[in-house]
């Protein structure tokens, strides 16, 4: 009996050697090949916006071993970059890579998924997103359009744009063709100006043409890419229309829940990754940009006070209209709005900089 029991103990014993030699290669083996495409709306020469796509799809290769391959193709190659939102909704992609407010003329709601004038920026936009309910109340939103939301790259405050001939007032503006996105086109164009809704690649032949008379992108370092400066010399700021511009990956929802859940974890820790390189890449290459544009010629404006009063009066007044008549603008709105100003008044103390005493001490 004791002979039998010593055998039967040790060949399951061997069993289960056996199975945990060859278990490992199996549940990897057993992990699913999945290919995504991704369409940008962005082209490959901005490799610092494009690039957060790379990130993504890099980070989520290398996370499975390269089981989960996602395909990253600029704007144009697939769908034009301000139809990317629409092939995921769509189900020919899988994900983008864009900007939300590119959307408004489906709904003014989808310009808080990335900046509205006079907004958060982009650190509290990122609290807002992560830990203060503004990714529940975005994918509510972002739910009737068949996708899910990823904040996946910032810009930081952007600059206010490139004019042919400088503008002082109110005056100024009357009549003149932007290229501006999102609800800042409408708080211009209540201000006289005529938007203009152009992708990035072909910004520039239209300001050299004078199709347009002003052109709003990035800030110094894609702006320079561009070659902005060679055709409009007065370069305005602040952006105040885009204090903290969130760029998204958007996925189809159905293509979502077919993921494994550690491929959905992947692609979650990549969409971080991007968020947070971008915006620090940005802000390491724009001091280099603008010092290398103003020796160009560049002449750097700053936004008169009349129009700046202008523009914070008619988004307000923007706001409030649109809040009246669609209830999922005043949805987002109301938690946005009560947000930032719990985060202004927490940064107006806590980033205080002290602005003219550090003047008088360069």
């Amino acid at each position: 009996m004791q002979r039998r029991d010593f055998l039967k103990k040790a060949s399951v014993g061997a069993a289960a050697g056996a199975a945990a030699t060859i278990a490992a290669p199996a549940i990897a083996q057993s992990s699913p090949t999945v290919k995504w495409r991704l369409t940008s709306s962005f082209p490959k020469s901005l490799d610092t916006i494009y690039g957060g796509a790379e990130v993504l799809a890099n980070r989520v290769r290398a996370i499975t071993n390269g089981k989960f391959d996602i395909r990253v193709f600029a704007g144009g190659e697939i769908v034009p970059g301000l139809q990317a939102l629409d092939a995921v909704q769509q189900g020919t992609v899988e994900v983008c890579h864009t900007c939300s407010y590119y959307y408004v003329g489906k709904d003014k709601t989808f310009g808080f998924g990335t900046s509205v004038p006079f907004g958060m920026n982009a650190r509290q936009m990122n609290a807002w997103i992560y830990y203060g309910g503004g990714q529940k109340v975005l994918d509510d939103f972002y739910s009737n359009y068949n996708v899910l939301s990823f904040a996946g790259g910032n810009t930081g405050t952007q600059m206010g744009g490139w004019f042919r001939k400088e503008v002082k007032t109110l005056k100024d503006l009357d009549g003149l063709k932007m290229r501006i996105a999102g609800l800042g086109g409408n708080v211009f164009s209540a201000l006289g100006v005529v938007p203009q809704q152009i992708a990035g690649g072909d910004i520039y032949p239209a300001l050299e043409k004078g199709t347009i008379d002003a052109a709003e992108w990035v800030g110094p370092f894609d702006d320079e890419k561009l070659g902005f400066y060679k055709v409009a010399k007065n370069y305005y700021y602040p952006g105040w229309w885009e204090p903290g511009p969130t760029i998204h990956f958007f996925v189809n929802k159905a293509e979502w829940a077919k993921l494994p859940k550690e491929y959905q974890e992947a692609f979650q820790a990549a969409a971080y990754e991007a968020n947070v390189t971008m915006l620090a890449e940005y802000d390491h290459k724009n001091p280099i940009a603008l010092s290398k544009l103003l020796q160009s010629g560049v002449k750097l404006q700053k936004y008169s006070d009349e129009i700046l009063e202008a523009a914070y009066k008619a988004a307000q007044q923007l706001y409030s209209d649109e809040s009246a008549k669609n209830p999922a603008f005043k949805k987002v709105y109301t938690e946005y709005e009560k947000y930032r100003k719990t985060q202004n008044a927490w940064f107006s103390v806590a980033e205080h900089r002290m602005d003219s005493f550090l003047q008088s001490h360069k």
